[in-house]
């Protein structure tokens, strides 16, 4: 898979550009803050509908504008599609296929499928479990983009049954007691069945793909860091006790009937919870509670990683998450956001030997000598100029056997 072409309008720093891309690499070149990541986040927006940088549309737009624009057209198997989406203030977004109106932005989700690595990436390890669940989903969405859905079906009943708790807390803590009590938990009681059902439904999902990636990202980390302590992911939900133990386990095969194990162990722990969520006003039980623990030895690597450790798995992260992808047939492209200038050398050399091999990596860097050598390809100039509509990105032609310095500077 690669793209062949792009174009952008109004997204973030850009006023607008275009380019023709190949296969294999391609270098975005040019000072920090110029506007070199936005071009990866666009291409990653339209590959998953979400931003690794923000939570929110609103940040995407150019300042001033209401709407913003990206579209390529992504070759696939020697198959051309043609997709677009248009990101709105305040409104529905709106997204084609081949110049056809879509019914809903995510029918374009893994048409184009993209994995990043950039230095927001430390937080995997670093970071909250907030971040190693929207790692996982966001895998799991570029594989099975129908779980799109029942990710966004599952928040939803999550904001009303969080309302529902915050909102009818007094009549909740009187229960039965009073008709406005019984009401409000006879409420509850259906509300608890919707977030169990498509809770059960995503936290199956995720253990499924824990499964198929553990192997590729333990093994990742081996060739990385091979003088370190072994690496193991393991899932830890908020069911607790009432979910098996060996659910945790990602050596274990997915069964046929998990769904329905997780559905009555989720409806279990609510029950147990369901003081202690009236009491709080907070929902504590589902997979917005869960984490993907990451463990080093035996210790977990948040918190005992050193800084050099710390980096090697999250890059494990990201090329395990490489490794799965292609193996189910496809190679996705792969997008080098100013990585190499963070990473010692051997760090650097695993990460180009495997993006040597894919069929497009499309790569920033603030200078051509942050680049592997191996890693040689177009090189597209990227700065950033003054103008009367305010500071904008610009994109310079692409560059083939000379580096860009020279060329910027004529």
């Amino acid at each position: 898979m690669y793209v062949r072409t792009f174009a952008l309008r109004d997204f973030r720093s850009w006023e607008s550009a275009s380019a023709d891309l190949t296969p294999g690499p391609t270098v975005f070149v040019g000072p920090n803050g110029h506007g070199k990541t936005n071009l990866i986040e666009a291409l990653g927006y339209l590959s998953g509908l979400s931003s690794h940088r923000v939570s929110s549309d609103s940040p995407l737009l150019r300042a001033g504008t209401a709407r913003a624009f990206v579209g390529a057209v992504v070759v696939n198997g020697g198959r051309e599609l043609g997709i677009d989406i248009e990101i709105n203030e305040g409104k529905v977004n709106r997204a084609r296929i081949n110049q056809s109106p879509a019914r809903r932005p995510r029918e374009i989700a893994g048409i184009l499928r993209t994995v990043l690595f950039a230095p927001e990436d430390l937080s995997l390890v670093r970071g909250d479990p907030g971040d190693r669940r929207r790692f996982l989903d966001e895998l799991l969405t570029t594989r099975f983009p129908r779980l799109g859905g029942v990710r966004a079906d599952y928040d939803k009943v999550l904001r009303q049954r969080s309302a529902l708790l915050k909102t009818a807390g007094g009549a909740l803590r009187r229960g039965a007691r009073s008709s406005d009590g019984a009401g409000a938990l006879a409420t509850l009681e259906v509300w608890d069945g919707h977030l169990a059902a498509h809770g059960s439904e995503l936290l199956a999902a995720r253990i499924a793909l824990l499964h198929d990636l553990e192997p590729h990202a333990v093994e990742s980390y081996r060739s990385i860091a091979p003088e370190s302590r072994p690496a193991v992911l393991c899932y830890r939900s908020s069911l607790g006790d009432a979910l098996p133990a060996e659910f945790a386990d990602p050596s274990r095969a997915p069964q046929h009937d998990d769904r329905e194990l997780i559905e009555a162990a989720f409806l279990q722990r609510l029950s147990e919870m369901r003081s202690k969520e009236i009491e709080r006003g907070v929902c504590l039980v589902g997979p917005h509670r869960d984490d993907l623990e990451l463990i080093l030895g035996d210790q977990p690597a948040k918190g005992y990683a050193s800084h050099g450790e710390s980096w090697s798995f999250a890059l494990s992260l990201r090329l395990g998450a490489f490794a799965l992808l292609r193996s189910d047939g496809t190679d996705p492209v792969l997008m080098l956001d100013d990585v190499f200038a963070e990473l010692d050398r051997r760090r650097r050399a695993a990460l180009a030997s495997v993006a040597a091999t894919a069929e497009q990596v499309l790569i920033t860097a603030a200078v051509p000598e942050d680049v592997p050598s191996e890693l040689t390809g177009a090189r597209f100039p990227v700065h950033a100029e003054e103008t009367e509509r305010g500071r904008i990105s610009v994109l310079g032609p692409a560059v083939r056997g000379e580096s860009v310095e020279e060329v910027s500077d004529d």
